[in-house]
């Protein structure tokens, strides 16, 4: 994850923790919801931060005393709205890599071969979802280079070129704003259907 750019968190330390950790990219994912994009991906800069690190270490924050580690996300400026299950979430997700890959994040998709394993990889994650797992492999693929056989078709909607749907699609503040619009007419749709 060497000389990539990210500009999820609108904030360039933040988002230089997003592009050189694996486990800050997947933290961030995971925080991505029910509060602004900017606000969920600067959340893992905040916890090193707040954890006197310069990285997150997932063996840390599953050992992490889960009081403690809530009282963290919950200082202000919260990291999240629901600091204390998100807490929870992360110290899960962190617990989950451990068990499963050392407490590697990266292993999660360094050797998976083809999209679809890659999406049920993702999708076996505490806290990721169908449309979530999609979602980061899209932007495993299109942010960081991660393409196994099939990543865009795995990856569904968010996978196509060219399109502003999610944070796969981030590069600025110019293209947050057409996802920000693209989730606006979503709702909005979803709404009038309803």
């Amino acid at each position: 994850m060497d000389d990539i750019t990210i500009r999820l968190a609108q904030q360039p330390e933040a988002d230089a923790l997003l592009a050189r950790s694996p486990l800050a990219a997947l933290t961030g994912m995971l925080l991505d919801q029910q509060v602004p994009m900017e606000w969920a991906f600067s959340g893992p800069w905040t916890i090193a931060q707040r954890l006197g690190t310069d990285d997150l270490d997932a063996h840390a924050i599953a050992a992490h005393d889960p009081e403690a580690f809530a009282a963290l996300l919950s200082q202000k400026p919260a990291v999240h709205r629901y600091p204390g299950s998100m807490a929870k979430r992360i110290q899960q997700l962190c617990a989950y890599l451990v068990e499963h890959y050392d407490g590697d994040a990266s292993a999660v998709w360094a050797d998976a071969a083809s999209g679809a394993e890659l999406l049920a990889r993702l999708k076996a994650l505490p806290g990721f979802g169908e449309q979530k797992a999609q979602i980061f492999l899209a932007l495993l693929g299109k942010r960081f280079g991660v393409r196994p056989k099939g990543w865009r078709e795995a990856a569904g909607g968010y996978g196509l070129p060219n399109v502003h749907r999610s944070a796969a699609d981030i590069t600025g503040p110019e293209s947050l704003a057409k996802v920000r619009a693209y989730k606006q007419a979503q709702k909005a749709a979803a709404k009038h259907s309803a």
